[in-house]
């Protein structure tokens, strides 16, 4: 899991159909907190986060499973959290 920020959102009017009403959204990991190795990517929107929030994004077939209902979904990167504070900075 990381710690990303959200910098803007996927319009898509093809997609697979367990991503119907689900929003798409690219975040970035934020500096010192995520990987860097990993500038940017696309996350399913699993707890209604909007462009500009701090994020938790979960790499996990689990979290695609169960925000899309399928056993074996289309994807892995999966909004699970809004972060509201960060102890320790």
């Amino acid at each position: 899991m990381r710690v990303c920020k959200v910098i803007g959102h996927v319009v898509a009017t093809a997609k697979h159909p367990c991503l119907a009403r689900r929003k798409i959204l690219v975040v970035a990991p934020l500096k010192g907190r995520g990987d860097a190795a990993v500038p940017m990517q696309l996350a399913v929107d699993g707890v209604g986060a909007g462009i500009g929030s701090e994020v938790l994004v979960s790499e996990s077939g689990a979290a695609g499973s169960l925000v899309t209902g399928l056993e074996y979904p289309p994807v892995r990167s999966v909004i699970v959290g809004i972060v509201d504070e960060v102890g320790g900075r």
